[in-house]
């Protein structure tokens, strides 16, 4: 499971920004009592930590959400791709904070701290334009730190790796393969190194991000290979339960293998099978998440989603929500990040709380143009406060600064304007 995220430098993440799962630790004299929701997590050294299985990251357009997820999808395909993809590129790919010409010059930082089986792992790097600046691993076997790996470019050659307690093995080749650009822990990866890999098969099988926009087919396809397998009835009963009129899901496969879905519906003259691209938006939306969707709740992953509320019903994204706190539904500990710009996500219907205060993140940008992320209970919100009201009151902040009629009155003037710059050409015009 995943426990916090840390980056700095990246996208329009200019300051070091984290985005913990951990229930917060209680004041001194309270006594600490984690959400509905929450998970204790038993760990190695007979330590406990309550745990999140989703977190909704809301805020204003442009104020970063994406960014947010964005770099965790960096920090992942930097430990996949580094060793075996970069060598060719001649600079590392990544995206430093674009405002300030400044920051092209410092380094990109990423950092997890991450649970398998029961032991506690703490997993970073830096990267710079043409090499990596450090990468470290610590482990928490019996719950106190044990520093595998620190490197650290700026020493000296023979310097740049340092292993403490001389824990990992091969450690000659591993130096000796990892190029000054790649990570090493991505060509350990690679290499299916006995005790370096399981980390990396951790970033293989996370943060999976989804949005609105891209690989939306993939997505389908993935689905309907699914709905071809194992999976299928879980998938068919997602789709008649969503109450989109449809009654079936069928899958025929073409010659040369690919794939077509044709959904039935129910009809005044009984059912009808519709061809996939005669879909809604909406429907197809929603079939491209439910692969992903099992996909994580059944290895218990990571998944991230970008605009959850986008072409889907705000009870769509509810159900999505309800699916990972249900620990029935979500045996193995499944996690989701959402983005959402539907305060509604925050409240069921009859106005109970869908999410607990800890479990929501605001974003904003600073005068710099900086995206900020906290948690809502930096807000201190009351027991029984309604979030959805308060959000969109700006409580909170992660809501636009935008008046009532404001845009009105800013197009208005604006009008105005070119109107009065279109009289004056038009008088020196008539004086010239």
């Amino acid at each position: 499971m995943l426990l916090r995220f840390r980056t700095a430098n990246v996208r329009s993440l200019r300051n070091e920004q984290e985005l913990s799962f951990v229930v917060p630790e209680a004041e001194p004299g309270e006594a600490e009592v984690p959400g509905d929701t929450a998970r204790t997590l038993e760990l190695a050294g007979g330590r406990s930590v309550a745990v999140l299985p989703l977190i909704g990251i809301f805020g204003a357009n442009a104020s970063g959400k994406s960014s947010v997820l964005g770099a965790m999808t960096d920090m992942r395909t930097a430990v996949l791709d580094s060793y075996a993809r970069w060598a060719s590129r001649g600079s590392i790919p990544r995206r430093p904070f674009a405002l300030d010409p400044k920051e092209e010059g410092e380094p990109s930082f990423f950092e997890v701290d991450l649970v398998i089986d029961g032991v506690r792992w703490t997993y970073g790097f830096e990267l710079g334009a043409t090499r990596v600046e450090s990468e470290w691993l610590h482990s928490y076997p019996r719950g106190h730190r044990q520093v595998w790996l620190d490197r650290d470019a700026s020493r000296a050659p023979d310097e740049v790796y340092d292993w403490p307690g001389n824990r990992v093995k091969d450690r000659s080749q591993l130096m000796r393969r990892t190029r000054p650009d790649a990570l090493l822990l991505s060509m350990a990866g690679t290499d299916n190194h006995p005790q370096l890999s399981p980390l990396f098969h951790w970033f293989r099988r996370n943060l999976w991000l989804i949005n609105p926009e891209d690989e939306r087919t993939e997505r389908e396809r993935y689905t309907a290979d699914v709905l071809s397998g194992p999976r299928a009835d879980r998938i068919r009963e997602l789709l008649t339960v969503a109450d989109l009129g449809i009654t079936g899901a069928e899958v025929e496969r073409e010659a040369g293998g690919r794939l077509t879905v044709r959904l039935t519906h129910r009809t005044a003259q009984g059912e009808t099978a519709l061809d996939w691209r005669q879909e809604s938006l909406g429907t197809r939306s929603w079939f491209a998440l439910l692969g992903p969707m099992l996909l994580a709740l059944d290895e218990g992953a990571v998944l991230l989603v970008d605009e959850l509320d986008a072409s889907l019903h705000p009870r769509f994204a509810a159900e999505v929500v309800r699916l990972f706190q249900d620990p029935q539904a979500n045996p193995e500990g499944a996690q989701l990040v959402f983005t959402s710009h539907d305060p509604s996500v925050l409240a069921t219907p009859s106005g109970e709380r869908l999410l607990d205060p800890e479990q929501v993140w605001l974003t904003e940008k600073d005068v710099a143009g900086a995206t900020e992320i906290y948690p809502l209970t930096a807000a201190d919100p009351g027991a029984d406060e309604d979030l959805m009201r308060s959000y969109l009151a700006g409580a909170f902040g992660g809501v636009p600064s935008l008046l009532e009629g404001q845009i009105a009155r800013r197009l208005l003037a604006a009008k105005e304007r070119e109107q009065a710059t279109g009289r004056d050409r038009a008088e020196q015009k008539g004086r010239g």
